[in-house]
């Protein structure tokens, strides 16, 4: 299963929750595929394909000094310390779930 799938998947189990927005067909750039509340992004598909999440900062600092996910750069060359990028052998569903619960 490639990344689109899966992501699409993780949007799928929003299904039933009014507060979140599904991404927006048709969209292009930064936040294309994302689903967000409230207007904000909690988690997306970054133009890449890869799968980044919205956290507490200290949340990611945790999670990346336990060796999970790598930090996010949006391409300005400096991580953003709320975001975190997930692996395939991430639970994406997980901390997609934990990334709303913060939003």
């Amino acid at each position: 299963m490639d990344a689109a799938e899966r992501f699409s998947g993780v949007v799928d189990g929003f299904a039933d929750d009014p507060g979140v927005e599904s991404p927006r067909p048709g969209a292009r750039g930064f936040g294309a595929r994302a689903l967000r509340a409230g207007g904000a992004i909690f988690a997306m598909l970054d133009v890449y394909g890869r799968f980044v999440v919205k956290l507490d900062p200290a949340r990611v600092g945790e999670l990346l000094d336990a060796g999970v996910g790598a930090p996010f750069d949006n391409g300005h060359g400096r991580a953003m310390r709320a975001w975190l990028v997930l692996g395939p052998e991430d639970d994406w569903a997980a901390f997609a779930r934990e990334a709303r619960e913060r939003a």
